[in-house]
């Protein structure tokens, strides 16, 4: 049984290598009973700042989870700042004990720092990495992927970032500009419920946003964007193995469909 959180698709990707028993996590949180008991829990989603989506933090703050084997496979593009370790932390803060936590490189989509067109350049060997990390899964390894003091740095650097920004400043990010046809696409793909149409336009609420960006990539007429500069803003991502439908049933939270 794997749990996943995903906004272009990278994470789920890597869950349908993992296990066949898949369970979105921003549809698991609408549920009351939030108990599962299976041979082997998973885990699998990005890191944001180098630390899992607010959504995921809640879930497992929430959830009880009664297995032999608990893991964790963290998807990111740049840097991971240490994610396994504070992987590690956030799950024992829950009373989780995990077995395995590995990290998994993949097409970073975060559209301040990256271009998406060339980050799809780049051989990351994602398919050797999941190979890897299934034998382990598999054989049961006990393993938190290592950290060294360079990443504790940079996860320290980007606190000290984000330190002088404004508390909510991610809520604050989308930007919906001109164009918009009311597709509704990017209410669907959002896990949140952030953005919603009203008027037959897109209008973005901030407070709940996970700044996963299904919403900008995700856009058919490319009309949401952010409020900051971009390295692109005419190139979006989603993960090529991975359909529009399957991003919606993942994420949807308003039946609109």
């Amino acid at each position: 049984m794997i749990f996943y959180f995903t906004g272009t698709g990278n994470s789920l990707y890597a869950a349908k290598h993992l296990d066949t028993e898949l369970v979105s996590i921003p549809q698991a949180m609408k549920e009351k009973e939030l108990s599962y008991t299976a041979e082997t829990i998973g885990i699998v989603c990005p890191v944001y700042g180098h630390e899992v989506p607010l959504m995921v933090k809640e879930f497992l703050q929430k959830a009880q989870f009664q297995t032999e084997y608990f893991y964790m496979v963290l998807t990111y593009g740049n840097r991971h700042g240490g994610a396994a370790e504070l992987a590690e932390e956030l799950c024992r803060s829950c009373g989780i004990r995990p077995s395995y936590i590995n990290i998994l490189w993949m097409v970073d989509n975060w559209l301040p720092g990256f271009d998406m067109d060339e980050q799809r350049t780049i051989d990351k060997k994602v398919e050797e990495q999941l190979a890897a990390i299934k034998d382990d899964i598999v054989s049961r390894r006990g393993m938190i992927a290592e950290v060294t003091d360079k990443d504790r740095a940079a996860h320290e650097e980007f606190l000290n970032n984000m330190s002088k920004l404004p508390e909510d400043a991610w809520q604050h990010l989308i930007r919906i500009g001109e164009g918009c046809i009311g597709c509704g696409i990017c209410e669907k793909v959002c896990p949140s419920a952030s953005i919603h149409l009203q008027d037959g336009k897109a209008v973005h609420v901030p407070g709940n946003c996970q700044t996963c960006l299904a919403c900008a990539h995700n856009c058919p007429q490319k009309v949401i964007g952010l409020n900051v500069p971009e390295k692109n803003k005419d190139a979006r991502y989603r993960n090529e193995h991975i359909t529009l439908q399957e991003i919606i049933q993942a994420n949807i939270q308003n039946e609109v469909c």
